[in-house]
């Protein structure tokens, strides 16, 4: 078990590099720690947030709902700077999914770093909440680096973040929205897509 693990078995907040910008984590399935995540940055608990993992496999064995051409576009993006709306008919990680439980946001970044981590964390960005992202650990908030349990520096990121990407109608007619603009062009969006 690595540090983020220990950290986040333990019921902590970590701050974390993701591939696109900064990011705090924690246990999906952990009232307190999820209520400590919003509190540290400031968010409306009501907000969604995205469920993280650092590899692919243990992603799709967490999602057997996916349809066959969800799960071929979740291949085709993924692990990389997107977050994937899915249909979340099992209403999986209850927790992360604000006031919409039949929608789940899922992330699969691209970090060397943490690729041996096995558990998913729940994931929001490492800012007060509407504040800018941060690229390297100094630029995150002082009060939010004082708050969390660890401190996982990976030196400088992109500073753009994840593509937000609406799958939610993607399997029935291979419709997609592009939610947010961010890290992943959506010409290399629409190649992937059809």
């Amino acid at each position: 078990m690595n540090q983020l693990e220990r950290c986040i078995a333990g019921g902590g907040v970590a701050l974390f590099p993701a591939d696109t910008v900064y990011g705090l984590a924690c246990d999906p399935e952990s009232e307190a720690a999820v209520r400590r995540l919003y509190e540290i940055k400031g968010r409306p608990a009501d907000r969604p947030a995205a469920v993280m993992f650092f590899k692919l496999e243990p992603a799709l064995a967490a999602l057997p709902q996916l349809g066959p051409r969800t799960r071929a576009a979740f291949e085709r993006l993924l692990p990389g700077p997107v977050t994937l709306l899915l249909p979340n008919p099992d209403r999986l990680f209850p927790l992360a999914c604000g006031p919409s439980p039949e929608r789940l946001g899922v992330r699969v970044p691209d970090v060397p770093l943490l690729a041996d981590t096995e558990r998913p964390v729940m994931q929001s960005s490492a800012n007060p909440s509407g504040g800018a992202d941060a690229r390297r650990v100094e630029d995150v908030d002082e009060r939010i680096r004082d708050a969390v349990d660890l401190v996982i520096d990976g030196g400088e990121l992109p500073g753009t973040p994840s593509t937000v990407i609406d799958l939610g109608s993607y399997e029935q007619g291979g419709e997609y929205e592009i939610v947010r603009a961010g890290a992943l062009d959506a010409r290399t969006v629409r190649v992937a897509l059809g």
